[in-house]
């Protein structure tokens, strides 16, 4: 039931737990869940999916997490993944994909709103400013460069650890932490890097499943900051990367998503229940749906997509966990990750005005609307979320209704 009623990303989501897993069944206790929580927002991830894991993991041991897992992330992902398959139909026919036009500028919106709110909250002194403007020039100026969101990200963690004053070391850490579990997470890592070079290189007749595993499952160790870093992570992948000069001369055949298509996904991932990051089912679907044979390889896209995407936040929080006590004893960690947080707000905003810049300005092909719309919708869909207890899904239903509007009414002209 929480799985096909959770809106709303994962503060909705936090709201909800509270209610279903704390008072009505009593998994958990309020305090475990708080503690589970704060813990989940320090790994990389889609944190409201750990936090579930974890109460899974309480309550039956691995066993019962991998079950709650599955079934937290099925109902999204079958839902995204049907859409890589519905938008082909769409496309078919012009005046249906007409609709999907405010979705995208929307999809801008959102980023921009969760940048806002986040900055409220990780940034609240001098060397968090410094981070959060430096990374959002660094992020818009060097956006078709594939090492800028991870670079960005490690050098903020170690930007935040010169100094001993805001955050001092308490106690004396323990001496050994058993690290044996994430060698796992580590070596799906290495191993995934390695086979999608190798398939690029020689060229494999398969080489896109492995290059699609490795993208996703490398975006799902990384993105700290939720679904709304991520989308701008997969953008500069699949859309911008692609289409730079230098990697259609050497790589030819590298996955490709259209942008339309892109910031389509994005933003009707709003409007379904479960994790955002249910959206590489569909980036995953979407990578492929060109490659031979259909559709069975545009379906294997979207199961890839579905299981490298939430692969590392299973495998960071399972082996994560029962360290946790020792971990949260060191005072680096936190220093680091006051960083990371105000470099994922650089990143955010950096993103959103990249992303205004390549969103097209004009709603209909015959360039009839004015050139202003996208950007009033993007202001619009921040307004609502900062000032407004709208609901995300419902902002995605009024811009849908307002595409197919404003199609009929340019129908009946």
């Amino acid at each position: 039931m929480h799985s096909i009623t959770a809106f709303g990303g994962p503060q909705g989501h936090f709201g909800m737990m509270l209610k279903t897993f704390v008072n009505q069944r009593k998994d958990v206790t309020e305090h475990e869940l708080l503690e589970y929580n704060a813990f989940c927002q320090m790994l990389p991830g889609a944190s409201s999916t750990q936090t579930l894991t974890l109460i899974g993991y309480k309550r039956g041991g691995l066993p019962l997490a991998i079950l709650t897992l599955i079934i937290w992330i099925l109902p999204a992902c079958i839902l995204m993944g049907g859409l890589s398959f519905l938008l082909d139909y769409f496309n078919d026919r012009p005046g249906y994909i007409e609709a999907f036009k405010f979705i995208q500028p929307m999809a801008v919106g959102f980023i921009a709103f969760s940048a806002y709110r986040m900055s409220k909250i990780s940034i609240n002194n001098p060397i968090t400013r410094i981070i959060m403007v430096v990374g959002a020039l660094l992020t818009f100026l060097l956006f078709k460069t594939p090492w800028i969101f991870p670079g960005i990200i490690i050098a903020s963690g170690i930007a935040t650890n010169f100094s001993d004053k805001r955050i001092p070391q308490k106690g004396i850490p323990p001496k050994k932490i058993k690290w044996a579990n994430i060698l796992i997470f580590f070596a799906v890592f290495l191993i995934a890097g390695i086979l999608s070079e190798k398939a690029r290189t020689e060229n494999w007749k398969n080489r896109g499943q492995y290059n699609l595993f490795e993208n996703l499952y490398r975006f799902g160790s990384l993105v700290f900051g939720g679904g709304d870093v991520l989308i701008p992570m997969m953008y500069q992948q699949y859309v911008v990367r692609p289409s730079t000069e230098r990697i259609e001369e050497i790589n030819p055949n590298v996955l490709r998503i259209d942008q339309h298509d892109f910031l389509t996904g994005s933003g009707i991932v709003r409007a379904i229940p479960g994790p955002v990051f249910s959206i590489g089912a569909f980036m995953g679907g979407m990578a492929l749906k060109n490659k031979d044979p259909q559709p069975q390889m545009q379906l294997f896209g979207c199961i890839i997509g579905s299981v490298a995407i939430f692969l590392p936040s299973a495998l960071l929080v399972l082996f994560f966990f029962p360290v946790w006590q020792n971990l949260k004893r060191y005072a680096i960690i936190f220093r680091s990750l006051e960083g990371i947080n105000a470099s994922v707000v650089g990143i955010m905003i950096g993103a959103t005005v990249f992303l205004m810049k390549t969103v097209s300005l004009d709603i209909l092909d015959n360039a009839t609307m004015p050139a202003f719309l996208n950007i009033t919708v993007v202001s619009c869909t921040f307004l609502t979320l900062s000032f407004t207890k709208l609901r995300a899904p419902y902002i995605v239903m009024i811009c849908l209704l307002l595409g197919w509007g404003i199609q009929y009414i340019h129908f009946l002209k």
